[in-house]
């Protein structure tokens, strides 16, 4: 509870408690002022109330926003790891690759030529 919701209760309770009396009284002023008073002091306490929820929703948004950023640290360092193993994987196999093409240089040359053949022929121009 805060301020405004307390003080608005007792203000509307002070209201009924007017009202009551200009009521057994007969007097017309208080039971007006008491009705004012009880309804200032509904508005006062609803308020509080809003105020209230409003304090805690933003206290869970801060804790989604937490979260969301921890999550998100996680998962990026989960693919930066990921990628540095996908990185030393290729590295790995074009390193072997070399190593055969430099191994067996005729073949190397002989599937070098058949492919720029291959792309040469394919993207000739017909007339």
């Amino acid at each position: 509870m805060n301020r405004d919701q307390i003080e608005g209760g007792i203000r509307n309770i002070r209201g009924r408690g007017r009202s009551a009396l200009g009521a057994v009284t007969g007097r017309v002023r208080p039971q007006a002022e008491g009705a004012y008073d009880q309804a200032a002091g509904a508005v006062q306490s609803a308020y509080g109330r809003a105020r209230t929820t409003a304090d805690e929703i933003q206290r869970d948004g801060a804790h989604i926003i937490d979260e969301a950023r921890h999550r998100s640290r996680a998962i990026a360092g989960d693919l930066q790891d990921r990628g540095r193993l996908y990185q030393d994987e290729a590295v790995r196999r074009s390193r072997a690759v070399a190593r055969r093409a430099d191994e067996n240089k005729g073949t190397t040359l002989l599937l070098v030529a058949a492919a720029a053949f291959g792309a040469g022929w394919l993207l000739r121009r017909t007339r």
